[in-house]
């Protein structure tokens, strides 16, 4: 399975592959260059992570990585209401793309531990994602400081895996 995880700079992307991979947490990350891509193995599935950078000068690679994945991972600071329309925006800007048509979507509104996060009722309505009828869409809140929810994301990649080995 290939998933690519994409979002504006410091959403948290690193830091979800990372825990994703090793189980373990880091609050110092450094941003992200260009893409950096994790082999991750959960439940016999396994899983290539393109990690891409958020930065603005990176943006116009998001398509390029987001064709033909299993998966678009989409992250979100939930805690960062002045970046929410512009992260809208790129969000459908990257959708509209015809050669992303009918790719699964996973919207991951990360921070959930940061006072003034977002509740997932709330990411759903300022990310517009009810307008997405073209594709399956889907929700999830997470921290990256706790494990718990990102059992929810990690499965959610076993079930929409192709191939199960």
């Amino acid at each position: 399975m290939e998933v690519s995880l994409i979002g504006l700079q410091n959403a948290g992307k690193t830091s979800l592959v990372n825990v994703i991979a090793t189980g373990g947490y880091s609050e110092d990350m450094i941003p992200t260059v260009g893409f950096n891509m994790r082999k991750v193995t959960k439940e016999n599935v396994t899983i290539r992570l393109w990690d891409l950078g958020g930065h603005p000068r990176f943006r116009s690679m998001w398509e390029r990585y987001c064709r033909a994945v299993s998966a678009i991972v989409y992250v979100v600071d939930a805690a960062d209401p002045d970046n929410l329309s512009v992260s809208r925006s790129e969000l459908h800007d990257l959708l509209s793309k015809s050669s992303l048509n009918g790719i699964p979507l996973l919207v991951i509104g990360n921070k959930i531990d940061k006072p003034g996060a977002l509740s997932k009722e709330a990411l759903t309505e300022e990310m517009g994602l009810s307008s997405l009828t073209d594709r399956e869409v889907c929700c999830f809140m997470i921290s990256c400081k706790n494990p718990t929810t990102i059992d929810q994301v990690t499965d959610w990649f076993v079930n929409h895996s192709t191939s199960k080995n």
